[in-house]
């Protein structure tokens, strides 16, 4: 399935670059291009992975509060793998983020589609006051989601892995998720993103972003939502990579009341810099049976 979806983001790719020529043709931003009459600002959470101890968890939880994070999300592993240690683990996150933090916990598909395993942690996440558990089983498990949302106060959450809209929707309606998170980058593009965004709404499913990349990927995730008010937390990339710092000119960064606002600019309202193209350039060279298909630099 991994491999079958690169046609997925390969296109979902094109997809977005077209968008955001025909807003700057236009001179549009695309979130107004896909329908909206405003682009309403949004609540950042911090995603960073659980610390191997509670202690590192909960150093981790104060860090991201300190640098103004009101919301924050801990996910993966060590969590699933011991029910004591999971506890330990979100009682240091919720006690670091502090009370009135919004916590968030995504378990990374750990439970396969085990729903008794998942459901041990129901209480402890409810302890915790986790606004959602995301991702307890694969992306397709809608049983498991299903029986686990039934016996849950915790909302569930998924969706990154939907690689069309029908996935994304099928999460909604059969598998009774309370937060559907899309990735423009895997589910073809703004125009399915959009789609999956107005059922959301209509069903009374909070719609999220899924990115962890770069300023331009987050820009294409929140344009589908922008004009969603009441669908108000973000996903935002806090650890980005040299390259994917450098790639634009734009930074999409809370504001002092928080909140995270898209650019005005036509299009994506991001500028991409040619310079970090250049320094980060690598020679590239594609080889079948000892023939060369492409090499970078040669015509």
């Amino acid at each position: 399935m991994r491999n079958r979806a690169q046609a997925a983001h390969t296109w979902s790719g094109v997809e977005i670059a077209l968008w955001d020529v025909l807003g700057r043709a236009r001179g549009e931003p695309v979130w107004r291009l896909l329908g909206q009459d405003r682009a309403h600002p949004k609540l950042p959470y911090a995603s960073v992975l659980f610390g191997k101890t509670p202690e590192e968890t909960g150093a981790a939880a104060r860090a991201i509060r300190g640098a103004g994070f009101t919301a924050a999300k801990f996910g993966w592993s060590p969590f699933g793998l011991d029910l004591a240690e999971d506890i330990r683990h979100l009682e240091a996150a919720r006690a670091g983020l502090g009370e009135d933090g919004i916590l968030l916990i995504d378990a990374g598909q750990i439970f396969g589609e085990d729903t008794e395993a998942a459901a041990l942690r129901l209480p402890a996440l409810a302890a915790a006051r986790a606004a959602w558990l995301e991702a307890p089983f694969g992306g397709s498990a809608l049983g498991a989601y299903a029986a686990l949302a039934a016996r849950s106060s915790v909302p569930l959450a998924g969706g990154e892995a939907a690689h069309n809209a029908d996935m994304a929707e099928h999460l909604i309606d059969f598998g009774r998720a309370g937060f559907v998170q899309i990735d423009t980058g895997r589910i073809g593009g703004l125009a399915p993103a959009r789609r999956v965004a107005l059922k959301a709404a209509a069903a009374g499913v909070t719609y999220v972003n899924h990115t962890f990349t770069s300023n331009l990927a987050l820009s294409a995730s929140l344009q589908p939502y922008a004009g969603l008010q009441d669908h108000r937390l973000c996903e935002y990339p806090t650890g980005l990579q040299p390259l994917a710092r450098d790639l634009t000119a734009t930074r999409i960064a809370p504001g002092p009341d928080g909140l995270i606002r898209l650019p005005d600019g036509p299009g994506l309202g991001v500028e991409v810099n040619p310079d970090a193209l250049t320094r980060y350039a690598v020679e590239v060279e594609i080889k079948v049976a000892g023939r060369v298909l492409f090499a970078s630099g040669k015509p």
